[in-house]
């Protein structure tokens, strides 16, 4: 400058410093790059414009990733992007390590990134060499606390063994990181590896099952809880010359074996190989020890939670049946999900019993609580019902004599321990292979759910009685149906209905449109009831699912095969009839609102709401009307047939009297008379049929294709009464719901 001569070129200037200039334009691809930053990348040394496919294909791909995530940072923040980048050549082999420094700018009306940079290369000093390790001197607090840090969170969320390990071995220490990694465990008098890093596999056997008495360093640290430092191969040679052939082969520099202690017990050890000498400073010495009793901690919850979730699936899957040979005529599918927090046992079960008259059993049930007293209660219980049932005790029978053994356990227990008051839910079915034919009787259980052989899915409501265990005397009544050839049930517990924050209208909903959308076998319905609550499944009916869950789950699938089951090899058109068949005894009006219930859910579909409402008003008043005037019970008998907006429904209602129904004209004040009245006004056709003992009354409704806007049934008579009496005598004996 004092002479007056013009300054050399920039280019001149960083080439002679060993830097390289580039340009990338993310708009157009291509990448630019000067005679010396070509030659970083291990390209000839001159000016050239590369793609970006050709510059990638030149550095490390993770290299590669770290730079766009850096380029959007520094344009963000406004600041210079820079990152290491490891240079590689066609066979992947790492050149060498160079800096990269850039301005980047981004377009919006291009939506594109320019960058204009350098290359320089990084030598990196010899690890362990004083070089590297002066380094690193100035930040060796900081660093050492951060990797220390890292390390204790990452060996603390390691849920196994595998985990534990996998964290081991991906550990980076500042300023020296071992190549080679090996956790030495110890059974009985023998040395045992539970896992490496670094090492083929076949590499260890000399060091597998080693006696305790053998002079090796890991052997020495077992039996004395003392580490062994080994800062070159002729201390490992002098003080181990019995082991060294072993080591030598491996070519390792230093070495580092620290003893694995828990609750003062030695549990094994950790060796940490180095590919250079170390020194073992009292800094490196302290992050080892560290990290050893880190790693043992770990180790050690990993071992007590594994052995934990053994043994309790262990005992939960002894527990649990196995469907048992295939039953002709029926397909069964069952599953148990044990609950995702805590152990992974709880009360609910299920079980397939044969039964000495050649039919089967089925018994699901919900032992209350999720632990092991719940396990321990559910197993008993379990065993009662299957030899109550072996001994041909009808189903009502079963569930009475369950009832009275969980009282009498569980009234041991309040003596022992008063807020120990368990009850269980059950629901237990007799079915008859040959026929379909079902008998039902349930204790505070859910009621099960028929799809029907075109895809409708309905809720059955069965009588029941009380939990079991919370009266010694309680009745279970029965309820018989048929499941016709193509019609699937499902038995569940509440834990597949609620989970999830539902309740049981709104969980029923969900579980409803998996069923009706769902077309394979039995097997396959299953894991889409699960999947479609919690998300994918095994197979086997224990073990955790990924997610968590509020309550353990049981589930039976039973279906008799035919058209729209999907059971068969080939997958049929669904018919277009469904059906509904539900007995009224005299003395349980109540069920006139399960037969409402029934016509609903079997015109689910139905366009027209406001006939939906004239067939439930309809029914209601039909077997209301039996039950007033006659000492007969009802047998209601529904039935839809024919294709979408063209459909029938046919309602028949059956009884043992003699008294055939006839139209009169009742005063303002009379309390019946109207029930004929009403079937002329609501049906499309009606009619009574004498059946020898008894009659059956029936109507049928059209669908009109069209959907109503109100809800409600808008009839005008001329009496100015809006409420058959007949229907007001039914609810007030308990029939439930309004009928109008």
């Amino acid at each position: 400058m004092r002479t007056g001569e013009p300054l050399p070129y920039v280019g001149d200037v960083l080439a002679a410093l060993a830097t390289g200039m580039w340009h990338w334009d993310t708009a157009t691809g291509l990448v630019t790059v000067d005679a010396e930053a070509a030659r970083l990348l291990g390209l000839p040394p001159e000016r050239t414009t590369l793609t970006e496919a050709q510059a990638r294909a030149r550095l490390h791909p993770v290299d590669w990733n770290e730079i766009t995530g850096v380029v959007q940072l520094a344009v963000a923040e406004g600041t210079l992007a820079e990152v290491r980048i490891r240079i590689m050549d066609e066979h992947g082999t790492v050149l060498r390590v160079v800096r990269s420094r850039s301005k980047p700018s981004y377009d919006p009306g291009r939506r594109a990134y320019e960058l204009v940079g350098t290359l320089q290369e990084v030598t990196e000093p010899t690890p362990g060499t004083p070089a590297a390790r002066s380094a690193v001197t100035g930040d060796w607090r900081r660093s050492r606390e951060a990797f220390l840090l890292d390390a204790g969170r990452a060996l603390a969320e390691a849920r196994s063994t595998a985990e534990v390990l996998r964290v081991a071995g991906g550990l980076s220490m500042p300023g020296f990181t071992p190549d080679g990694l090996v956790v030495f465990g110890v059974e009985g008098d023998r040395l045992t590896i539970t896992g490496q890093h670094g090492h083929q596999p076949r590499d260890m056997n000399p060091f597998s099952h080693m006696a305790l008495a053998t002079d090796y360093p890991a052997t020495e640290v077992v039996r004395t809880g003392r580490a062994v430092y080994l800062s070159s191969p002729d201390e490992y040679k002098d003080r181990y010359p019995v082991t060294w052939p072993l080591a030598r082969h491996f070519g390792r520099r230093s070495w580092a074996f620290l003893p694995l202690t828990v609750a003062g017990r030695t549990m094994g050890a950790w060796l940490a190989a180095f590919a250079y000498p170390v020194a073992f400073t009292p800094d490196e010495r302290a992050v080892l020890t560290t990290v050893a009793r880190m790693l043992a901690q770990a180790l050690s919850r990993a071992e007590a939670a594994e052995s934990e979730r053994e043994l309790t699936e262990g005992l939960q899957r002894s527990m649990l049946p196995s469907l048992g040979p295939d039953i002709p005529g029926m397909r069964l599918a069952a599953r148990y999900i044990p609950t995702g927090g805590g152990l992974q046992v709880g009360g609910d079960w299920y079980d397939m019993i044969p039964l000495p008259s050649g039919r089967f059993a089925l018994a699901i049930g919900d032992v209350q609580g999720h632990d092991v007293r719940a396990a321990g209660l559910m197993g008993q219980l379990r065993i009662a019902l299957r030899a109550y049932a072996s001994e041909g005790h009808r189903p009502d029978a079963v569930l009475s004599r369950a009832s009275r053994f969980l009282h009498g356990i569980t009234h041991e227990a309040r003596d022992q321990q008063a807020s120990d008051q368990r009850f269980a839910t059950c629901l237990y079915v007799e079915a008859d292979p040959a026929t379909g034919m079902l008998e039902i009787a349930r204790a505070g259980h859910p009621d099960p759910a028929v799809r029907m052989a075109d895809g409708t899915v309905m809720m059955r409501p069965t009588a029941g009685g009380l939990p079991l265990g919370i009266d010694p005397d309680a009745d279970y009544p029965t309820t018989r149906f048929a499941l016709e050839p193509g019609e699937t049930m499902m038995l569940c517990t509440d834990g597949l209905i609620e989970t999830g924050g539902h309740d049981m209208e709104s969980g029923w909903r969900r579980l409803r449109a998996i069923l009706e959308d769902h077309q394979g076998d039995v097997e396959a319905l299953a894991d889409a009831l699960v999947q479609g609550v919690h998300g994918p499944s095994s197979h086997h009916t224990t073990g955790p699912l990924a997610d968590r869950r509020e309550d353990d789950i049981a589930l039976v699938v039973l279906c008799r095969p035919g058209e729209g089951c999907g059971c068969g090899d080939v997958v049929t058109v669904r018919p277009t009839v469904r059906r509904t068949l539900l007995s009224v005894a005299q003395d349980e009006p109540e069920r006139i609102a399960e037969a409402r219930q029934h016509v609903r859910e079997l015109l689910h579909d139905w366009v027209s709401a406001d006939q939906v409402d004239s067939a439930v008003l309809l029914v209601s008043e039909m077997v209301t009307n039996v039950l007033v005037h006659t000492d007969a019970d009802a047998l209601l008998l529904a039935e839809v047939t024919g294709d979408t907006c063209g459909r029938r429904l046919r309602v028949e209602v059956t009884d043992a009297g003699d008294d055939l129904p006839h139209r009169r004209r009742p005063g303002e004040l009379a309390s019946s008379g109207r029930g004929v009245m009403l079937i002329e006004l609501l049906a499309d056709g009606w009619g009574v049929d004498p059946r020898g003992e008894g009659k059956s009354i029936w109507f049928e409704l059209y669908e009109s294709g069209e959907a109503d806007a109100g809800g409600g049934v808008d009839i005008e008579m001329d009496i100015d009464v809006d409420v058959d009496v007949d229907v007001e005598a039914a609810l007030e004996a308990g029939a439930g719901e309004g009928a109008a």
